[in-house]
């Protein structure tokens, strides 16, 4: 299992210079003020407005970077940071996530394929390492001359299982990459940022979506090495 180990370690390696990279830009726009003062709280109260949304509360959650839209209470999450701080990095941020509200108001598709694979991907996620070291091990005691490649049905309902992660990860990334659209564009048509905010909350955006690309290309890489055992790929 040579090949998987190098396809895990090149996709941490990547993930890790990616998130390094979103960690340094939002450190840098954090020190780019917003000249009309207001905080990623009142960023995110005001896009809703905008949008009239008005069943949605914006609450602070501790941690960094732990931002996210709940659709089942309707809230918008924001960390402790990005809710009080008043720069354009709290600005993308809150943005963005009220981006995912607007989504769900509208009723935009993606999101709703998202949410409807999350109880699927939950389960698939918990269980299938399990499932797929289990095939292996089953297919390697049952291979005979007339069955050289053994037995392979629990082999099989592992790489299922871990296609439904993959197509959950890649059914996210125009989820996340629309939100962002929608709140570059909001923030930069009530004029909310400047123009010289704007290129921090851009370029914020920017590198926050790239975690989600490459954590889809590490997914996809990962679900091709066991597809290919399945099919009597070598296992080194």
């Amino acid at each position: 299992m040579i090949g998987y180990y190098i396809i895990i370690g090149v996709s941490m390696l990547v993930s890790w210079w990616v998130s390094s990279r979103l960690k340094s830009k939002f450190a840098y726009y954090s020190n780019v003020h917003l000249r009309n003062g207001l905080s990623g709280k009142e960023v995110a109260e005001k896009m809703l407005r905008d949008n009239g949304i008005t069943d949605v509360q914006v609450i602070s959650v501790p941690g960094q970077l732990t931002d996210h839209y709940n659709p089942e209470n309707k809230t918008v999450n924001l960390s402790e940071a990005v809710y009080m701080q008043r720069n354009a990095a709290a600005a993308a941020v809150a943005a963005h996530e009220c981006g995912h509200a607007v989504q769900h108001a509208k009723g935009y598709s993606m999101l709703q394929l998202r949410s409807k694979l999350v109880p699927v991907v939950s389960i698939s996620s918990n269980l299938m390492q399990f499932v797929l070291i289990a095939g292996i091990m089953i297919m390697a005691a049952t291979q005979t001359i007339e069955n050289p490649t053994g037995n392979r049905l629990v082999l099989a309902v592992g790489v299922i299982m871990f296609a439904f992660t993959t197509l959950f990860a890649f059914v996210t990334l125009p989820v996340e990459y629309d939100a962002s659209n929608r709140a570059m564009k909001w923030l930069k048509d009530t004029g909310t940022v400047t123009s010289e905010e704007y290129v921090g909350v851009q370029d914020s955006l920017k590198w926050a979506a790239r975690t989600y690309v490459v954590a889809a290309i590490g997914s996809l890489a990962q679900l091709l090495y066991w597809a290919s055992l399945l099919m009597g790929g070598r296992r080194d």
